[in-house]
């Protein structure tokens, strides 16, 4: 069960960038701030590249939140148990279609 909730997680990528959206921020500005060329930061968010301990460090700052936070290195309760839930209902969700 714990490989379907892990499935189901953005990517590091995709997190940044929606954090980077959500600010009306542009690739170049971001990279600016790190600071690295926008290409290597475009590589990030596509997950091609992983940023280096200073970079994250970095990225975490200019965002606002926490490494860990990036990393999921920490859930709350209420977090695990929505992920718990979820996959429940997926796993029914697949044992109802294909086990009739």
């Amino acid at each position: 069960m714990l490989a379907m909730i892990n499935y189901f997680k953005k990517s590091f990528g995709n997190k940044i960038k929606d954090l980077r959206e959500d600010r009306d921020m542009s690739q170049s500005q971001v990279a600016a701030l790190i600071p690295m060329n926008q290409s290597n930061y475009s590589k990030i968010e596509r997950d091609v590249q992983q940023p280096d301990l200073f970079q994250l460090k970095r990225i975490a700052e200019i965002f606002g939140v926490s490494c860990d936070e990036l990393l999921e290195i920490k859930k709350s309760p209420e977090d695990v148990a929505r992920d718990l839930e979820f996959a429940r209902r997926v796993s029914e969700l697949y044992n109802h279609i294909y086990n009739k």
